[in-house]
């Protein structure tokens, strides 16, 4: 289900990004009127995106916007009646993806909603190749901090390796993990 989460205090314009996110194609919309109710909202329903206002009882929308993507990584696009350069920048250290500014029209909030999901996408799959990447790494030096155990106790590197594969084919566990035994045999 796509699920979105519209925040503001004021009921007519939650009803007016409500309206534009269903036309979107959003098909159930969940609302706050302030920041502390859309973090404990996001926390618990995991929207797909997070329509925010900036200035908001209890907890501004910025600050809201910080604690959600520090535990639920979501596009979320902020309303503001302002443009000033310290809250964008603000807003931008938050990790918001996108900023509207009020009043606005519902062709304006399209675009903003889009490239906020798109931008989500786009750094979610560089994130994952970023980890993937990592683990690859860690893998690779455990393996060859194993291998070279094993060339300290008289085989050559191909002869290391190699006994490293067939343990490996044998055993049906992975390189990194036969690496990890020999390494602890070690120790």
């Amino acid at each position: 289900m796509k699920l979105a989460l519209v925040v503001d205090d004021e009921p007519m314009l939650r009803a007016q990004v409500k309206e534009t996110l269903i036309n979107y194609g959003f098909e159930e919309i969940v609302e706050a009127e302030n920041g502390q109710q859309a973090v404990d909202l996001a926390l618990l329903r995991k929207p797909l995106l997070v329509v925010m206002d900036v200035s908001m009882p209890v907890l501004d929308g910025i600050t809201a916007a910080e604690k959600i993507g520090k535990k639920h990584s979501v596009p979320i696009v902020l309303l503001t009646g302002t443009a000033d350069h310290e809250t964008v920048e603000r807003a931008r250290l938050a990790g918001v993806m996108s900023y509207v500014v009020k009043p606005f029209r519902s062709e304006q909030l399209y675009p903003a909603v889009d490239l906020a999901i798109h931008q989500f996408v786009e750094l979610s799959t560089l994130r994952e190749e970023v980890a993937g990447l990592k683990e690859t790494l860690e893998s690779r030096k455990v393996i060859e901090r194993a291998k070279a155990a094993l060339i300290r106790k008289g085989l050559s590197e191909p002869e290391a390796y190699r006994k490293m594969q067939k343990i490996s084919m044998d055993k049906r566990k992975s390189l990194k993990e036969v690496a990890e035994a020999i390494l602890l045999m070690e120790g």
